[in-house]
């Protein structure tokens, strides 16, 4: 008999023996994680709209554990769901197509409208699991590049403060607008996305946000986050105004600045994503400063909608998101 439910603190040796093959740290990081979130019972009965800290459930068949997913909500967007962890035995396909679908089914009836995850692109199988299997599309990629050795043209750097969840609004609108249209139905975020959580000592990251503003207008033309899970990893993400000529060495020039203070030895790492307007401007600067993209990641999205109301008897209509036509 095949069941599939949520991972509790009983399960927690099961996984450790299926993760025994990752190296020390990764198993180390892994087991704790999955520990923490195994004891973390209360947060399964909240509503979706409280919901904040990861799910994981697991597939079991004869008493043996297959597969495992892990969930996350979107801060400040909780019906906007991040498959953030899949893990199924070797070359067992359908067990990881269950799980996701399993995921879907499960929050999307409690509300959740859309479902992301990213997928390294060099993974054939699991791009097809999602796309032909679970019926994800994909919209775009997203890359890391490595600021290896990064020597700056010059020492300046840009005069960002610290984001406030007053910025939010502002926020919001600077990084919808910098989305290229094909992308916006999907990848548009909400205002709260980037308010700070209330329970943001309880997440497994950690992340620093600052904005630059136009000094005349105290219009923000820029925002910036600097995100860590291990506190020696660090991703640079940025959202700029076209229509502003923002130096990207003076902002990573800030970034590393700001990471310094409180490391001495770290890897900082720049995320590049390909469905904004600067994309291409981005990757020429990369490129002529000899940087090296380690990693990139198909970005995956399902739209997750409610049956269209019908009268009594007659046929109901489903509208998913693969199947629309209209783009703004």
């Amino acid at each position: 008999m095949t069941v599939i439910r949520r991972l509790n603190c009983f399960d927690t040796p099961k996984i450790k023996k299926m993760i025994s093959y990752l190296g020390s740290d990764d198993g180390e990081k892994f087991s704790k994680a999955i520990t923490n979130e195994a004891f973390v019972m209360l947060h399964a009965i909240l509503p979706l709209k409280y919901k904040f800290l990861p799910e994981s459930y697991i597939l079991l068949e004869k008493g043996e554990i297959l597969g495992l997913i892990t969930v996350v909500p979107t801060s400040g967007n909780p019906y906007k769901i991040n498959i953030t962890r899949l893990i199924f035995q070797q070359n067992l396909y359908d067990v990881g197509k269950r799980l996701v679908e399993f995921v879907i089914a499960r929050f999307g009836a409690k509300g959740a409208i859309s479902f992301n995850v990213t997928v390294d692109q060099s993974h054939d199988e699991l791009l097809d699991l999602f796309m032909q299997g679970c019926g994800f599309r994909q919209c775009s990629y997203e890359n890391l590049w490595k600021l290896d050795n990064f020597v700056p043209k010059s020492n300046k750097k840009a005069d960002f403060r610290y984001c406030q969840n007053s910025d939010a609004k502002s926020i919001s609108r600077l990084y919808n607008s910098e989305l290229k249209n094909l992308y916006k139905p999907s990848l548009e975020r909400i205002k709260d996305e980037y308010k700070e959580p209330i329970f943001a000592g309880m997440t497994n990251f950690y992340k620093n946000r600052y904005v630059l503003e136009e000094p005349a207008k105290h219009r923000i033309v820029a925002y910036l986050s600097i995100t860590t899970s291990d506190n020696q990893n660090f991703i640079i993400d940025m959202s700029l105004n076209d229509g502003y000529d923002i130096p990207y060495d003076e902002i990573i020039n800030f970034a590393l600045g700001e990471i310094s203070r409180k490391k001495t030895n770290y890897f900082a790492f720049l995320k590049h994503r390909q469905y904004t307007k600067t994309a291409d401007d981005l990757e020429k600067y990369l490129h002529e400063r000899n940087l090296n993209c380690i990693q990139t990641q198909c970005v995956l999205v399902k739209d997750f909608y409610r049956p269209i109301k019908q009268a009594e008897n007659e046929l109901q209509i489903f509208l998913f998101g693969e199947n629309k036509v209209a783009q703004n």
